[in-house]
């Protein structure tokens, strides 16, 4: 190791969560914990290697320690992003990789080492190697293994990929899924074990899972905390094993499923060469894994044969000598293949690509790899076992088209090298010169745009990349966001990651259009016609479905291809759109989130997360809505009627109205008794008011117990200042009211709170014997309907006559507060955790941290930069076949990942639906009616029945109908004659945009038997 680097680092060190935060919720924190204890060690730094150094670093382990004697040369920049092609040539690689990946996190040190001596190695927890000879592996993974250390070796050819795990003889997993736990509510526990569920709701368990219970009645045994195995016996019952002893069920009960931590082991390498065990990564070539173990060993006969050199690019004397080194090692091993035969066409391809280094391998296997460093790191989720083979074939471009052979794919002295020994030079060609747009630059944006860099995409005399991001860099952003730095943070994505990448590939300075501007409706002055037309195709880097089904829609009008993909925290996937040939983002939906019922929101909550919902609807009424609403009172005049004919809650708007305007709070300690009330209100008054409508023992219309099942009695809360919860409401509370009041809110002491509420006096609780309750949806539903009211009823009329006029308040208004989950100093998220977790306490749940109730209450979406690494490479390898404008629907692949399990699939992308009127056949998604000119309705009628045999029967631009057949003769009459541009205008009360060259129409037609047929829209050319 180099006297001047040192792989120790502080240790423990706290999370820091803002860097951390998406992480976190994909790991947790006892993972993360464990991850920055763990030293990790990379050894051979090409593309690969690079990337997986990368991914481990952003992750953030306690140290990594770089090992590459090898010098840098010219083809390495096929796929390392962090080499300088002036710069770095005669460093070695670990040296020249070292300072840019320090650059990614400042809690990770990094070390380059000089040795690979044994007692090094027993420093790492974990150790990856790349790119080293098969007997090198063998004796670093005799070492490790019997020391129970991680070692992971992964070598890329061209479009090939091996990965070989051993975690040692004893590995633990913690949590092999990182799903969270399974939870539901009992119906009934039978004297021999059976548990059947509530409400036919299905328990999602699986034979071999383990569960607690608590709440049981009748069954104090069951309630000790102790797991129980269970036995699945159907979608709403299981089984587990219990004897008289426990006791007979009277009632109630939960079940959560536990985490029963899982022991596996794992062989050497030296048995597994033999006798390989093999996780398949596309099920479509499951018949290949064993024909690439056999190759890739023979790659390394081949290499000690010819002093370290691979077979050349598609030379035919290279591949025949490897395939002998093949026939020879199943011989040796003929266990390996079984009954199967050589595949000698597709070995043959491993030997003609084995020089190549393509970025979208190296980004697949680079985040792959760093997952399986982070669970032998932290002991989460489960690793491969033991090996993993995987190939893109399929992005080869047609042969007639792109021929490849030794001449058009030798090397010829460049940074592509790596990518011309696998495509061919002419295909390179085609690849520089692609106009392409890349919707968004985040996460995937920015590994999108690296890998592109590497590829030279667009660098071409008639290339060009255009970028858009209206969204400015975050903290949060730099643990997944690798173009970015500290330094970054504040500026605009877009332009940040066309710098970055423009520093890694120079060939695209000048070629890289970043712009600002959010793709939608409002930009398509921008994004317009001439913009569309002369894309070759789009990539959409987006992180919500509105934005992405616009993209497909714009897509679908241009006919452009879109490469579509996204990530969850270790779940991934990819989609590629074609026109003509496949379905569309859009074809198919999420199914909805799932709603919670608003009776359980409001009085009936029994988990979490309906704490934290109802928590942060009461945020946004203290200081979201209270206050818009005292807005629009003091400006808009009528105000009362006006709302009256959009809110039939006028009674809480005005009541809430005239809180906070005749209970203003003139100081901070105002704000902090208004605080201290509604704790007593929320937590104390309404509880007990729900117990006087519905006390303990109370039963439903047919005798049952009220308080059973999903509905849990709740208890009312007596404040105490010393518990954390309840002092959070109160300072939480205060500093807001204080902010949309404009009160200077002091940084007051624990003392300060405690001597305001000294003197508070708390108004006892009195039973209202007219207050309804609903016990369900539909209640809720009829009282919502029965309150509303009219300006003329008296109770309204009394709270609008206490209102002080809007001119004696001029120029006074509140500030609404908008949410914000990333501000640890804004209170927005103590206070919400503290409401959520104090009516938590009230209905007996558990109670949540601030960092999960950001979560929920934030609807973030976890995410870990592995993920990201792989999803990209695998759009990058279906890249590949939108330039060679592939049009075999059977060669694209949409794929589907989950790293935790780990799970790889990929299908067929599904066919676009045809569609048929009269004898014609139409692509339902991509087809089209193309008319040309400002035509008349008439002419526009006359064409589709003399051209198309369709009688039209209503015709429409956006909103507007234009023509009805069921319209009056002289609305007709005077509508034939009228162009389009001037119809449109004069119906729908609009110019059309300046811009807008393309007029579209929807039609209901009928066809020539009279029958109403589906068609395609029309588009009109102006």
């Amino acid at each position: 190791m180099s006297d001047n680097m040192q792989i120790d680092s502080p240790s423990p060190r706290e999370i820091d969560e803002g860097l951390y935060s998406r992480q976190l919720y994909v790991l947790g924190k006892e993972a993360m914990l464990k991850m920055q204890n763990a030293n990790v060690l990379i050894i051979g730094l090409k593309g690969l290697g690079v990337e997986i150094a990368k991914n481990v670093a952003l992750a953030g382990v306690k140290s990594l320690s770089l090992y590459d004697p090898n010098p840098v040369e010219l083809k390495d920049l096929s796929s390392q992003f962090f080499l300088d092609s002036k710069a770095d040539l005669g460093k070695t690689r670990a040296e020249a990789s070292a300072p840019k990946l320090k650059e990614l996190n400042s809690y990770v040190p990094i070390s380059v080492l000089d040795s690979l001596e044994l007692d090094t190695l027993a420093q790492f927890k974990c150790i990856v190697s790349t790119d080293i000879s098969l007997e090198e592996q063998v004796r670093i993974n005799n070492f490790t293994h019997e020391r129970n250390i991680g070692y992971i070796h992964a070598d890329i050819r061209g479009l090939f990929g091996s990965l070989f795990v051993d975690f040692g003889e004893k590995f633990t997993i913690i949590d092999q899924t990182g799903e969270e736990p399974l939870t539901g509510i009992v119906s009934d526990i039978e004297p021999n074990g059976t548990v059947t569920m509530l409400d036919d709701n299905r328990h999602g368990l699986e034979d071999g899972d383990y569960v607690k219970f608590t709440e049981v009645e009748g069954m104090p045994k069951l309630n000790d905390g102790n797991p129980h195995k269970i036995e699945v016996l159907g979608p709403y019952a299981y089984k587990i094993n219990i004897d008289e002893s426990y006791g007979t069920y009277v009632k109630g009960g939960l079940y959560t499923q536990v985490k029963v931590p899982k022991e596996i082991s794992f062989e050497p390498l030296v048995k597994q060469l033999a006798n390989p065990e093999y996780v398949i990564s596309d099920f479509g070539k499951f018949d290949r894994p064993p024909q690439l173990h056999l190759g890739f060993q023979a790659l390394h006969a081949f290499q000690t044969k010819n002093s370290g050199r691979l077979p050349r690019p598609y030379h035919e004397e290279d591949a025949t000598e490897f395939l002998t080194y093949v026939k020879q090692l199943s011989t040796q091993s003929p266990t390996i293949l079984g009954e199967s035969e050589i595949d000698e066409k597709l070995l043959r391809e491993l030997a003609y690509q084995a020089t190549g280094d393509i970025p979208g391998v190296a980004a697949f296997y680079g985040g792959l790899i760093a997952q399986e460093v982070l669970k032998n790191c932290s002991s989460k989720f489960g690793p491969v076992k033991q090996w993993l083979y995987f190939d893109s074939l399929e992005s080869l471009p047609p042969n007639d088209k792109f021929p490849r052979n030794a001449e058009n794919n030798k090397p010829l002295g460049t940074r592509y090298d790596g990518q011309i020994a696998v495509f061919g030079k002419d295909f390179h060609e085609a690849i520089k010169n692609v106009k392409v747009f890349l919707v968004g630059s985040g996460a995937i944006g920015c590994e999108m745009l690296k890998n592109w860099a590497m590829m030279g995409l667009g660098s071409g005399p008639d290339g060009k990349i255009y970028i858009t991001d209206n969204d400015s860099i975050e903290k949060s952003n730099l643990n997944r966001q690798f173009l970015f730095r500290p330094k970054d943070v504040g500026g605009f994505k877009s332009e940040v990651a066309a710098l970055a990448v423009s520093k890694m590939n120079p060939d695209l300075l000048g070629k890289i259009d970043a712009k600002l501007d959010k793709v939608g409706n409002d930009t398509e002055h921008i994004f317009d016609d001439k913009f569309w037309n002369e894309l070759d195709f789009v990539t959409n880097a987006l992180d919500n479905v509105d934005a992405r089904t616009y993209v497909d829609r714009r897509c679908i009008f241009y006919k452009k291809p879109l490469l579509e993909s996204g990530t969850l925290g270790t779940k991934g996937n990819t989609q590629v759109v074609i026109p003509n040939l496949t379905e569309s983002y859009s074809s198919s939906q999420d199914p909805p989130e799932k709603s919670i019922p608003l009776c359980t929101l409001r009085s009936f909550p029994n988990k979490i997360d309906h704490t934290i919902a109802w928590a942060k609807s009461l945020f946004q009424g203290y200081f979201a809505d209270s206050p818009e609403s005292v807005n629009l009172y003091l400006s808009q005049p009528n105000f009362v009627e006006q709302t009256l004919k959009q809110n039939p809650d006028i009674k809480g708007t005005l009541e809430n109205i005239a809180n906070y305007l005749n209970k203003r709070p003139y100081s901070f300690e105002d704000c902090i008794k208004w605080a201290r009330t509604e704790f007593e209100t929320k937590y104390n008054h309404e509880i007990q008011q729900l117990l006087y409508n519905f006390p303990k023992d109370a039963k439903t219309s047919n005798g049952a117990p009220f308080w059973t099942g999903p509905k849990r009695a709740p208890e009312p809360l007596n404040f105490d200042i010393r518990n954390d919860d309840h002092f959070r409401f109160i300072s939480g509370g205060a500093n807001l009211l204080a902010f949309i009041y404009g009160l200077k809110a002091p940084n007051a002491t624990f003392e300060d709170y405690e001597k305001v509420l000294a003197s508070y006096e708390v108004t006892p609780f009195t039973p209202k014997s007219g207050v309804t309750i609903a016990a369900n949806d539909a209640e809720a539903e009829e009282q919502a309907k029965a309150g509303s009211g009219s300006i003329d009823d008296q109770e309204i009329k009394s709270i609008a006559g206490s209102l002080p006029e809007p001119s004696t308040l001029a120029g006074f208004r509140l500030t609404p507060i908008e949410f914000e989950k990333d501000d640890d100093t804004n209170h927005h998220i103590e206070f919400i955790t503290a409401a959520s977790n104090c009516r938590a306490l009230n209905y007996a749940i558990e109670t949540a941290d601030a960092h999960k109730t950001k979560f929920i209450a934030g609807k973030i979406i976890p995410a870990i930069a592995t993920t990201t690494a792989l999803v990209t490479g695998l759009v990058n390898l279906e890249l590949y076949k939108v330039v060679a404008k592939n049009d075999d629907i059977e060669q694209y692949k949409n794929g589907f990942i989950n790293l935790a399990l780990p799970f790889i699939g990929f299908s067929e992308p599904i066919k676009s639906a045809q569609g048929k009127y009269n004898d014609k056949t139409f692509d339902q998604i991509w087809d089209r009616f193309n008319l040309e000119g400002d035509i008349t309705l008439q002419e526009f009628i006359d064409h589709f029945e003399q051209e198309e045999g369709l009688e039209i029967s209503m015709l429409s631009y956006g909103v507007s109908l234009l023509y009805a057949s069921f319209f009056p003769p002289k609305k007709v009459k005077d509508r034939l004659s009228l162009p389009l541009t001037k119809l449109i205008k004069e119906v729908s009360k609009k110019d059309i945009p300046e811009h807008v060259n393309y007029l579209i129409f929807e039609i209901c037609c009928d066809d020539k038997e009279g029958e109403d047929v589906e068609v395609p829209y029309v588009c009109v050319k102006i």
